[in-house]
């Protein structure tokens, strides 16, 4: 095996990964690692990130943990300060942090479970593009990645509506942003994940008529893996996606298409 072949898809490269403690966050921050990233985790969570940099080290790879609140801009700032102080650069960011927000009818919804949902979901990622991109700029470019949805895109369940429509709005972000930089060769692109087994699935569908109900929507009849986002979000930010910006990259199993 070559040198070349032995090394991973972002060998050497700097990557921060929110929304990390848990889910797709983890299991890319893991595969990122492997794949030969030096990585930086945020979330809210500090043992649980304390966890999975114990975890990547023990694997030979090499992370940083910060715990924090993507909704503040400050948190969004330090996130890149412990990328360049640590490692020198920044060349991808996985915006992945999120929450399902306040459900129920619409009708019902207070100002404050909607704003929250607006905050965390689609300021939270704005906020930590701006200065992501700003440092990725100085080095000759890098990638920017979301977690949207399929939800209020290709199809809505009732009862979602701040989740919807702040997942969606990151669609829209990333268009804009991958106008305005792609010039400076800094690639946005969105992942819009069907059903994935995590925590935050599993307690929406905590009965058998539930998860029968929601994997019976995707075309492969069943729900996804964090792993299989994981390689979704790592292609769009290896380069192998070098001539792709401004998706909307649907990874949802045939949910979209599905009407059987």
């Amino acid at each position: 095996m070559t040198q070349e072949t032995a090394q991973g898809r972002l060998q050497d490269k700097v990557a921060i990964v929110t929304g990390a403690s848990a889910g797709i966050g983890r299991a890319t921050a893991k595969l990122f690692a492997a794949e030969g990233a030096k990585v930086v985790v945020g979330a809210r969570r500090e043992a649980e990130l304390a966890d999975l940099v114990a975890e990547i080290k023990r694997s030979g790879g090499s992370a940083v943990s910060l715990a924090g609140d993507v909704r503040s801009e400050d948190y969004a700032k330090a996130l890149v300060a412990l990328a360049v102080k640590t490692y020198g650069r920044l060349d991808v960011a996985f915006n992945n942090a999120g929450t399902l927000g306040e459900a129920g009818p619409s009708t019902g919804v207070s100002e404050a479970g909607w704003s929250d949902a607006i905050a965390i979901n689609l300021t939270g990622s704005f906020l930590g593009a701006k200065h992501q991109i700003a440092e990725m700029v100085k080095h000759g470019g890098g990638s920017v990645i979301f977690t949207s949805t399929l939800v209020g895109h290709t199809f809505a369940f009732p009862g979602v509506a701040a989740y919807a429509a702040s997942k969606s709005g990151l669609i829209g972000l990333t268009q804009a942003l991958a106008a305005e930089f792609g010039p400076q060769n800094v690639r946005v692109n969105a992942v819009l994940p069907g059903a994935v087994d995590t925590d935050m699935y599993r307690e929406m569908n905590d009965t058998p008529d539930k998860t029968s109900f929601i994997t019976n929507l995707h075309a492969l009849k069943r729900v996804a893996k964090p792993e299989e986002l994981a390689r979704s979000v790592l292609y769009l930010a290896s380069d192998d996606a070098a001539f792709v910006t401004g998706t909307a990259s649907l990874v949802d199993g045939g949910a979209s298409i599905t009407r059987t």
